[in-house]
C-alpha cells in the first residue's frame, strides 16, 4: 500500500466544476475555462521580453537547411531552438514544433546522440520525420532539459517547479509561454518560410504536456499531437511518481484532462498513446478523448479529434500520428 494511499482516494473522487453539461455553448464555455487556466498555470506572471532573436548558425544538411537560433522569453532567459527546412521546396510550408519530455534534450528529436550510452528511439526523432512529410521543424528545449537546466543524468525539474509555486507560477505554463513567444519569432523573422495558419505542436510525455496545455490555449496553433500525456489525472500523475513539473494547484477541483482537450476544438488534436503506457493509462485516456470528441462534435468538427494507440509503451508511435494528422481537412 502506498504511503499517501488516503490522498489518492480523496484525488479519484473529485468531480470538477467546470465539466461541460452540454446546455452552455462551446463559445461561452471555452472562453470561462481558457481564462480559469490562464489563471491555474500562471501565464498572468509570465514577464513580457524583447525576443532578442540571434542566429547562431545557419548551414545546410543532406536532407535540409538547419537554422540554429536562440530568443529570451523573459527577461534573462533564452530559449534555445534548431529549425529544419526541407530542401528541394519553393514558397512557405506548414511548421510543427516538436518537444522531447524527461529526456537528455532536444538533440534526440534531430535524431542525434550526445552522451554516451544514449539512444534514440521509440520514434523519438520528430524532427526528423516532420522533415520527410514536408513540415519545417522546430526543436525546442523545454525548460530544465538539455540546454535549459538539465544534466547528462537527465533533467532537474523539482526545485525550479516547486519555487515558481511560491509565486504562483508553474513549470507547465512556462513552458507554455516559451511556445508562444516562440510562435512570435516564426511569425515575425521566420515568415517568409512559414505557413502562418498551419502551425502545430507536437511532443511525448513531458514534451505531450506541454502539447496539450499549449493547444489549449493558443489559438493561433492549427493543432496539437500530445502523446503518452493524457488520461485522468486521477489515474496518472494523481496515482503513482510524476515530476513536479506535471503539476498545477487545484486544477481538478475545475478540469479534468477531457476538458482541456475540448479547449482545442475545433483545431485539429491527435491524441497517442501507447497501449501498455503504465504511467498514462489507456483506458482512462480513452475515457477523455471520447470526452472531448462529444465536445468537438458539439463545435462542429467531430473529424477533427482522433485517438492513435500505439501496441507499446510510454513512446511515440510516428506512423499512425503522421497518418491521423495529415487525413484531417
Amino acid at each position: 500500500m502506498t504511503e499517501y494511499q488516503n490522498i489518492i482516494g480523496i484525488v479519484a473522487g473529485v468531480k470538477p466544476s467546470m465539466k461541460w453539461d452540454g446546455k452552455e455553448s462551446v463559445s461561452d464555455w471555452q472562453a470561462r475555462a481558457k481564462a480559469k487556466l490562464r489563471e491555474l498555470i500562471g501565464l498572468d506572471k509570465m514577464i513580457v521580453a524583447e525576443k532578442c532573436l540571434e542566429i547562431e548558425y545557419d548551414r545546410q544538411e543532406t536532407d535540409f537547411r538547419e537554422i540554429r537560433f536562440k530568443f529570451q522569453s523573459e527577461p534573462g532567459y533564452f530559449v534555445p531552438c534548431h529549425m529544419l527546412i526541407p530542401n528541394g521546396v519553393s514558397g512557405k510550408l506548414p511548421a510543427i514544433i516538436c518537444m522531447q519530455g524527461h529526456s537528455k534534450g532536444m538533440h534526440i528529436s534531430l535524431g542525434r546522440t550526445k552522451y554516451e550510452d544514449e539512444e534514440v528511439n521509440g520514434d523519438r526523432d520528430f524532427c526528423i520525420r516532420a522533415v520527410k512529410e514536408g513540415y519545417i521543424a522546430i526543436a525546442l528545449e523545454q525548460r530544465n532539459f538539455g540546454e535549459c537546466g538539465g544534466t547528462e543524468t537527465g533533467p532537474k525539474c523539482t526545485e525550479p517547479a516547486l519555487t515558481n509555486l511560491l509565486i504562483g507560477r508553474t513549470t507547465v505554463g512556462e513552458r507554455v509561454w516559451d511556445v508562444s513567444r516562440c510562435i512570435d519569432v516564426l511569425l515575425s523573422d521566420f515568415a517568409e518560410y512559414v505557413l502562418s495558419d498551419q502551425i502545430y505542436a507536437l511532443g511525448n510525455s513531458g514534451g505531450g504536456t506541454t502539447t496539450v496545455y499549449v493547444t489549449a490555449l493558443e489559438e493561433r496553433l492549427a493543432g496539437g499531437v500530445p502523446s503518452c500525456a493524457v488520461s485522468t489525472f486521477a489515474a496518472s500523475i494523481g496515482a503513482m511518481h510524476h515530476c513536479a513539473c506535471n503539476y498545477v494547484p487545484n486544477i481538478l477541483n475545475y478540469f479534468d484532462m477531457a476538458e482541456i482537450l475540448m479547449m482545442s476544438a475545433p483545431r485539429k488534436l491527435v491524441v497517442v498513446s501507447g497501449a501498455e503506457d503504465p504511467i498514462f493509462p489507456v483506458k482512462e485516456a480513452k475515457e477523455m478523448v471520447a470526452e472531448a470528441k462529444e465536445f468537438y462534435t458539439a463545435a462542429g468538427a467531430p473529424e477533427r479529434i482522433a485517438h492513435v494507440i500505439g501496441d507499446g509503451g510510454h513512446r511515440f508511435y510516428a506512423d499512425g500520428a503522421w497518418s491521423a494528422l495529415k487525413a484531417m481537412k
